[in-house]
C-alpha cells in the first residue's frame, strides 16, 4: 500500500467519524473513534505510542503520537473551531524529531480539516508528477 493509499484511507475514516459524531466532542473522543474505524479496515494502529525523539542521533525524549498508523503515518487529532499555523508547525517538528516522513493533522471542527505534512519539503507538483505518465506535462 502506498503512502497516498494509506492517507486516503485515514482521511476517509476521519470523515466517517465526523459524519457520525459531528462536532463538539473532546479530541480524545475523535481519536478513539478514528482508531476503531482504522482497525476495522485492517490497519495496524497504535494509540498514544511513544516515538523516540532524537538530537544528533541520540534519543533525548519521547513524543506520544495520537495515532501511529502502519508505523509510517503520524496522525495528530484536533477538535478546534479552526486550525492555526502552530498546529502544522508542531506536526512538522514531531516528524523532524522522530525521523518519521509523513503526518496528517486532522481537525474535527465544524467540518473535517486535513493537512498532510512531510518531514522534508515536497512541492505539491511532486505528488502529481508521481502519478502522471512520463512525458505528460499537462
Amino acid at each position: 500500500m502506498t503512502d497516498d493509499d494509506l492517507t486516503q484511507k485515514i482521511i476517509g475514516c476521519a470523515y466517517k467519524v465526523h459524519n457520525a459524531l459531528r462536532t463538539g466532542f473532546l479530541e480524545k473522543v475523535y481519536e478513539n473513534a478514528l482508531r476503531i474505524e482504522l482497525e476495522k479496515l485492517g490497519l495496524r494502529v497504535k494509540q498514544q505510542e511513544p516515538i523516540n525523539v532524537k538530537y544528533e542521533g541520540q534519543v533525548v525524549g519521547e513524543y506520544y503520537a495520537d495515532l501511529w498508523v502502519h508505523d509510517r503515518v503520524v496522525v495528530e487529532v484536533k477538535a478546534k473551531q479552526t486550525l492555526v499555523k502552530e498546529h502544522e508547525v508542531q506536526l512538522v517538528n514531531y516528524l523532524t524529531a522522530t525521523s518519521v516522513d509523513l503526518g496528517l493533522l486532522l481537525n474535527f471542527g465544524p467540518s473535517v480539516q486535513v493537512k498532510r505534512k512531510f518531514r522534508e519539503y515536497k512541492p505539491k507538483g511532486s505528488l502529481l508528477n508521481a502519478i502522471l505518465p512520463k512525458g505528460d506535462s499537462s
